[in-house]
Formats: structure tokens, C-alpha cells, sequence
């Protein structure tokens, strides 16, 4: 029995071929935007790949964008079709094409729902991204004479001035690292001198932070050196006393900006799939309906139209026999190693039931 079957009068056809044409030119608007959200969070990763480890965080802009741009041909393709479906005489032009392209255009409806959902499951490794290259750049800050990572303290102080941020988790992450470069140390100085020694790795250790850390909005001069000790700065207790500085650590802002932007494409790739499986839907109808039409040779006639012809179970069991007479067509193919001369009907395949006889041993 046919899956939502509906019937159709030739005016209703044309409206529904009509209508179809419509909301395939919107759909190629559709994969256009789908182009731009891919382009857009290809960019938004790009600008920030110094902060990011070397994760495989691409293939959710690729999708996009190679979604999008298969949206573009199918959907061009589709408003042909439909417009034609007008005309019997001119469907008969792709009676063979039209059900392969509903084939493909339900793979690619499924393919837009993938890439709304990668849009969702990649919170994991954007995070473990986010932290193994934050701590990286925040180690490499002081090396501006190093070719490679001479840029790395300039894009580490604008991300905390323009998300306003301090360190990869806070402030405290900055006592860890020696930031100051060796060559801005007064090694004439003992005080210098005896810090560097007091480290097992010999690195300058300070309680203090980039000037980028400094909390603008905050009335009192900014505390960013000797942050831990109170008798160096006046009327000032490092436990009690709300800092200056920057309280939210970098990774939690990185990972709050870049799933907003994520989570708002994949809304809108969620949309853009309802709309295109609406799209789907109706194509089937329309093929289904003309295929009827065809039958009756009658083209002013009613026809039934239909998503499947029998019920899902059928369906599924149909195509998998089409796929299991495939397989033993391609065991044939082995057994005859692919001679044509050989008739295929007269290929036997010897088991252990069907063992041709052997000759009988004479006696000596």
C-alpha cells in the first residue's frame, strides 16, 4: 500500500509544479547562504589558527561549503524540472533523470541535516583545541625575536584586550610562564639573577601580568606586578580585594564566541533542511504524479501521487534484494574471471553438498 497517498486533479498538478519551481530558486538562494556560513566559519578559524592546536576542526566549513554548493546545481536542476512538469509532452524529456534526482536530492537533504548536527557535536574538540593552543601561544609570548612566533605577543594582547580576558583559565595561569623576554632582564642586577637561579629550569617567574590583562573600567590604576604581595602597593589585600584585571580567562571567552557563531549556524542549517525536505516532498509528489499520468495516457486526467509506492518495510526489503542480486552478479563475474564467452546460467559453484564424483581407485 502506497505511503501518503494523495490524488490530484491537472490544475492541482500544475500549481504544485508551479509552486515547486518557485521554492527551487529559493533554495539555490539557500545554498548560497549555506556557501557563506561555511566561508564565514572558515575565516572565523583562520584568523584565530595561532591560538588553536592543531586540530581537525575543518571539516564543519568544508561540509558547508560543498553543501551549498551542490544546493546551487541541484536546486537549478530542479526548477528545470518542474517548470516542465507542466507540460506532459515536455516531462517526457526527463522521465528517465527524474528519479535519480530525487535519489540525489535526498542524499543531499541528508547531508544538510549532517552538517547541521557537526555544528553541534564539535564543542569537544574546539574546547581541547582552544586550550592546548592558548597555552602554547601564552608560552611563546615573550619570544618576539623568534621568526614564527614574533607576532604571538601582539595577537596574545589584542585577544585579551578584545575579549577581555586574562590567561588561559585566569590571571594566575601568567605566574607559571616567564612572559618578559631575557632580553629586557638586567642581569647586572642580583635580584634578577637570584630568581632565575631559584627556578629548576631557570625561567624568570613573576606574580604579575601583561599590561593587556588590565581591566580597563576599573577606577584604580592598574595592579599588574606584585599582584600577591600587599605591602607593595597601598591600601591594597590581594585576598579580599576585587583585582583590576581581567577576570575571565580567555579559553572560556574563545569557547563562548565560537559556539554562539556555531550553534547560530547550525540553527539556520536546521531551517534551511526543514525548508529543503518541504522542497523534497514535493518533487516526489509531482514525479509520482506524472508517472501515473503517463500510465493512463491520458494527460487532463486525475492521478495519484505518493513519498513511497509500497509500504516502508517493502521498500526496504525491495532494495535490499536489488543489492543482493548485485552481489551475486559479482560472484558470477569471479567464477568466470570475467569472460564473456562464457555462459554465465552454465557456471557451477562446487560446495561441499555438490562435489563432482571421483573416479573409483583400481586395485594392483
Amino acid at each position: 500500500m502506497a505511503v501518503l497517498r494523495v490524488k490530484f486533479t491537472k490544475g492541482q498538478r500544475d500549481k504544485l509544479a508551479q509552486v515547486l519551481w518557485l521554492l527551487n530558486w529559493v533554495s539555490v538562494v539557500t545554498g548560497l547562504i549555506l556557501f557563506s556560513l561555511g566561508l564565514f566559519l572558515k575565516m572565523e578559524f583562520t584568523k584565530k589558527k595561532e591560538l588553536m592546536a592543531e586540530r581537525d576542526l575543518q571539516p564543519v566549513p568544508n561540509m558547508l561549503i560543498a553543501v551549498g554548493l551542490v544546493a546551487c546545481v541541484i536546486n537549478l536542476l530542479g526548477g528545470k524540472i518542474c517548470y516542465d512538469c507542466v507540460d506532459t509532452n515536455r516531462f517526457l524529456r526527463w522521465k528517465l533523470l527524474i528519479l535519480p534526482y530525487v535519489i540525489c536530492s535526498f542524499f543531499f537533504t541528508v547531508c544538510v541535516l549532517v552538517g547541521a548536527l557537526m555544528c553541534y557535536s564539535m564543542q569537544e574538540e574546539l574546547e581541547e583545541s582552544l586550550e592546548e593552543g592558548l597555552h602554547d601561544a601564552m608560552r611563546y609570548y615573550r619570544d618576539t625575536d623568534t621568526p614564527g612566533r614574533c607576532f604571538l605577543k601582539r595577537t596574545v594582547d589584542l585577544l585579551q584586550i578584545q575579549f577581555q580576558c586574562c590567561g588561559n583559565r585566569d590571571h594566575r595561569d601568567w605566574f607559571h610562564i616567564q612572559w618578559i623576554s631575557n632580553r629586557y632582564l638586567d642581569m647586572s642586577k642580583q635580584e634578577v639573577v637570584d630568581r632565575l637561579h631559584s627556578n629548576v629550569e631557570g625561567k624568570y617567574l613573576l606574580d604579575s601580568v601583561p599590561f593587556s590583562c588590565c581591566n580597563t573600567n576599573s577606577p584604580r590604576p592598574c595592579i599588574q606586578y606584585q599582584i600577591t604581595n600587599n605591602s607593595a602597593h597601598f591600601n591594597y589585600d590581594y585576598l579580599t580585594e576585587e583585582l583590576n584585571l581581567w577576570r575571565r580567562g580567555c579559553h572560556q571567552a574563545l569557547v563562548e564566541y565560537y559556539t554562539n557563531i556555531m550553534h547560530s549556524i547550525g540553527c539556520t542549517v536546521l531551517l534551511i533542511w526543514i525548508f529543503e525536505l518541504s522542497v523534497l516532498t514535493g518533487v516526489r509528489y509531482l514525479q509520482t504524479a506524472m508517472e501515473n499520468v503517463l500510465r493512463q495516457g491520458d494527460p487532463e486526467s486525475e492521478s495519484h501521487g505518493w513519498l513511497l509506492e509500497d509500504g516502508l518495510m517493502e521498500t526496504a526489503c525491495a532494495n535490499f534484494n536489488i543489492f543482493k542480486s548485485l552481489g551475486k552478479i559479482n560472484q558470477v563475474d569471479v567464477a568466470t574471471n570475467g569472460d564473456p564467452n562464457i555462459d554465465r546460467t552454465s557456471v557451477v559453484h562446487y560446495g561441499p553438498e555438490n562435489l563432482p564424483p571421483q573416479p573409483t581407485p583400481v586395485a594392483s
